[in-house]
């Protein structure tokens, strides 16, 4: 019987092809086929409240379509694997209903998933085939439609408002009203003074015990000026103190939960410094397999990426437990398992298992010879937490001392960690209790002690902090705004569009055209920017995979609403496009006010008086919100000569920094380009050449977008002593410089370059 077998991602074929014979044939979609139509709405909606889909090839994937037929056509039984969320459902319900159209008899279609590629699970899966998830489709086509509608007809209007090439987007419009007004209550924050005491006290010459002051009479402290501070260091100084207290405590620190989707990219951000769509593309390696010792054999190292359950199988518990007893004392395996249950609001994933390693016994160290360095740490971060997360909980004794005198309270708080438990794995970072705290063990309750020092401290309140991508990400999943697998494209876009910047510490500062954006759209549009509206959205996506909520209803009721609020705001007066009001006099006529404005070339200000007067600048926005002009250089024509027309080439300013361009434009378009000597080593058609984008500068081949090779490091011309690759790329870090092959299958030369200090 001849079986086809059909699976998503090409690199998943060598992998499982080792465990299936030969009456198997192994062929990838490579993602998606087809998809709504580029140039139109490809959503009809009628008066009846029906909704017709209309689904065209994606461009490039009609080949692979006609293969998957053909092949379909000698097959007796055809299996679709793609991944087991809702995009591998609706994959492989477009798979069925491509081969279903070509062929004239009904094939015997079947849907399979499995959460790791290994033998047991794909036999597994194979055995124990369904049908495909007609709910679950239901739920991916709604949320698609959804996000159509709010993109394709939300994006127009704001070309029109505000400038054109913006975009939209049902989660990420949200998303970024988030880091608006987190910026803007930053902006807002008034820092409020407060004081702390810190107060030694000596039993005698070899006992000393520091403290804080932390309560007047049965009041906590609340000091707010200097003036009162000097006051309370007086009177604190004429008290005799004692031991009023000792409390001694045992106290525990349970093991985290296994990683899901979520957990991991903030983990990964935080740990390893890991972008967020960086760590699901090393993930999905790690998923999918990598070779080990035999180069020919992939092994895949962990279960499926997209997860929203933080649920372990009994067989992965049971080999955890075994591996732990084995490899650890006794002493660290709890009498049962520890369970864990999903922390997000969606049910629809739980049927998936948390991220783990597929094989406990496969440690970090045996697979580091044979995978880059980044899978390396990856797969030690998941492997750690799979391990930590089945011991026993860290164990501190907690000693609490409270000194009396008068009035005035101080205590200290010393921990010691007495059993390290899940910790000898799995350090956590938002770990309190390492306070280096030394509390005698002479002394006791009621002894008498001298106060030999008190030292008054000024503070102030912080705002709250910038977004990072991790607390980003945090706080989407704590709202319920959007899912794990779409938060990497949430990120990507609101960069993508210029709606963010990120400062030195890679946090988001949104850009007065981000602010613009979602000012006017929380304005006309406040249903679908309410991020309370659009959790429950997401709920209601998971109750049609349920089969609780038909998929015509819910966005026949979006639609309808939706429709009526964008008439209102396309239909409102404007004039002419959105600019931003600064406070700012307009330093040429002295009169009008500088607005922001919204051009090709980014944000610009310019005089309200214009035409009258047409002064207009660059400007830099400062921490407080304020702004800096800046001058902007004219072009500088130089001795140089363009080599396609001969005329003087000269340097100019764009959007990206500066550039060397022919003086002959329009005419002439001829940009020079900074060359790094070196034939593009992807394609070997090309040459590596400097590119620009807002982010910065990197090298990428001259043949794009043929070719998408790209190095965003610096390039040093000395190839790798290991591989022989021609060229090596360095780092810069805060503290140095790494130097590491260009070739990102080669790990063995990297070499760290400390920073040179200088003398003071």
């Amino acid at each position: 019987m001849k079986k086809l077998l059909i699976v998503e991602s090409p690199a998943k074929i060598k992998t499982i092809r080792k465990f299936l014979g030969k009456d198997f044939t192994i062929m990838s979609t490579m993602g998606h086929i087809v998809d709504l139509p580029q140039k139109k709405m490809g959503v009809e909606v009628s008066d009846k409240g029906k909704i017709d889909i209309d689904y065209v090839a994606i461009p490039g994937k009609e080949k692979t379509i006609a293969d998957l037929c053909k092949a379909s056509r000698n097959a007796d039984v055809i299996l679709l694997a793609p991944d087991p969320d809702r995009e591998g459902e609706i994959i492989a319900w477009h798979v069925a209903q491509e081969i279903n159209k070509l062929t004239k008899k009904e094939k015997n279609i079947q849907r399979i998933t499995f959460n790791e590629i290994t033998k047991p699970a794909i036999l597994k899966a194979i055995e124990n085939p369904r049908k495909i998830h007609i709910n679950r489709v239901n739920a991916q086509q709604a949320r698609r439609v959804l996000d159509r509608w709010v993109g394709y007809e939300v994006s127009p209007i704001l070309w029109r408002k505000i400038a054109s090439g913006l975009s939209a987007g049902r989660v990420q419009s949200v998303a970024l009203r988030l880091i608006v007004e987190r910026e803007q209550e930053i902006r807002d924050f008034k820092p409020e003074e407060y004081w702390s005491f810190d107060g030694l006290f000596a039993k005698d010459s070899k006992t000393e015990l520091p403290t804080e002051l932390s309560k007047i009479g049965t009041k906590k402290i609340e000091i707010k000026n200097e003036k009162d501070a000097k006051k309370l260091v007086t009177a604190v100084k004429k008290e005799s103190y004692i031991i009023d207290s000792i409390t001694d405590k045992k106290r525990k620190k349970n093991p985290v939960a296994p990683f899901m989707t979520s957990t991991l990219q903030q983990a990964a951000y935080n740990k390893l410094g890991f972008s967020v769509k960086k760590t699901m593309q090393v993930a999905q390696k790690l998923y999918e397999g990598m070779p080990l010792q035999d180069k020919s054999t992939p092994v895949a190292l962990i279960t499926y990426m997209r997860t929203d359950s933080a649920r372990l199988s009994d067989t992965a518990i049971t080999a955890v437990r075994s591996f732990i007893k084995e490899q650890f004392d006794a002493k660290y395996l709890p009498k049962t398992a520890n369970v864990y249950g999903k922390k997000s609001k969606t049910k629809t994933q739980d049927a998936h298992e948390a991220i783990r390693a597929i094989d406990v016994t496969l440690t970090p160290e045996k697979v580091k010879p044979f995978i880059p360095a980044d899978a390396y740490k990856l797969y030690t971060l998941i492997w750690k937490r799979f391990v930590a997360c089945q011991m026993k909980a860290a164990e501190y004794a907690q000693r609490q001392v409270l000194v009396k005198g008068g009035k005035f309270t101080f205590s200290v708080t010393g921990s010691t960690l007495t059993f390290d438990g899940f910790l000898k794995v799995y350090k956590v970072d938002d770990d309190k209790d390492d306070k280096k705290v030394t509390i005698p063990a002479s002394i006791k309750e009621k002894d008498p002690v001298d106060l030999k020092k008190l030292d008054p401290k000024q503070h102030f309140t912080q705002p709250p902090p910038r977004f990072t991508e991790a607390s980003l990400v945090k706080t989407l999943e704590k709202e319920g705004i959007g899912r794990p697998s779409t938060y990497v494209s949430i990120l990507n876009t609101i960069r993508a569009r210029s709606y963010t910047t990120l400062d030195e510490r890679k946090r988001f500062v949104p850009t007065d055209l981000g602010s613009t954006v979602v000012e006017m759209l929380v304005k006309n549009l406040p249903k679908i920017m309410d991020p309370k509206f659009t959790a429950n959205m997401e709920d209601d996506l998971d109750k049609i995979e349920q089969g609780d909520i038909k998929r015509d209803k819910l966005l026949y009721d979006f639609h309808q609403t939706f429709q009526k609020d964008l008439k209102v705001f396309a239909e409102k007066d404007g004039k002419g496009r959105a600019t931003k009001p600064t406070g700012v006099k307009c330093p040429t006529c002295k009169k009008d006010e500088l607005l922001i404005r919204f051009g090709k070339a980014g944000e610009f200000v310019g005089c309200a008086g214009y035409p009258d007067c047409d002064f207009t600048s660059n400007f830099t926005r400062n921490e407080d919100g304020s702004l800096t002009l800046v001058e902007t250089k004219p072009p500088e024509l130089l001795d140089e000569l363009c080599p396609k027309c001969n005329s003087q080439m000269r340097n100019l300013m764009g959007k990206y920094g500066e550039f060397t361009a022919c003086s002959g434009y329009p005419k002439c378009k001829y940009i020079k380009q900074n060359k790094s000597g070196y034939d593009c080593p992807s394609c070997k058609k090309g040459e590596l050449i400097e590119r620009v984008w807002r982010g910065g500068k990197f090298w990428g081949c001259s043949d794009y977008p043929k070719c998408k090779f790209n190095v965003f490091d610096q390039i040093k011309k000395t190839p790798c002593k290991k591989c022989d690759y021609p060229f090596t790329v360095e780092k810069i870090k805060k503290d140095g410089s790494t130097v590491s092959c260009a070739n990102k299958d080669c790990t063995d030369f990297v070499k760290f370059v400390p920073k040179k200090r200088t003398k003071k």
